[in-house]
C-alpha cells in the first residue's frame, strides 16, 4: 500500500503552499520546474519545509484541508515540530 504525504513548501515571497502527493521529492521537482500547481507557478517555491505521512489519500486530503485552515504562524510551528499545531482529523 502506498503512503500519501501532506507537504508544506516555502515560496520565494515567504508564502506557504500545502499539498498532497505519494512522492514528495518528485512533486517538489515539478513545482520547481513550473509544472506544479497554479499557485507555485506564480509563487515559485524555495524549499520543502515538512512532510507528514498518512495511510491513504482520504486521510491525507482531510489533513491537507485542516492544515490549510491554519494561520501561517501555526503552519510554521507545525513544520518546526510542534505536534500540537497539527489539527485533529475527526
Amino acid at each position: 500500500m502506498t503512503a500519501w504525504y501532506v507537504y508544506l513548501l516555502e515560496c520565494r515571497d515567504g508564502s506557504l503552499y500545502t499539498g498532497i502527493a505519494t512522492d514528495v521529492d518528485r512533486r517538489f521537482a515539478q513545482h520547481l520546474a513550473g509544472k506544479g500547481a497554479r499557485y507555485t507557478r506564480s509563487h515559485p517555491p524555495s524549499r520543502l519545509l515538512a512532510r507528514f505521512a498518512y495511510a491513504n489519500r482520504s486521510d491525507a486530503s482531510r489533513a491537507e484541508y485542516a492544515i490549510k485552515q491554519l494561520s501561517p504562524a501555526r503552519k510554521r510551528a507545525l513544520c518546526d515540530g510542534d505536534a500540537s499545531a497539527l489539527p485533529a482529523l475527526d
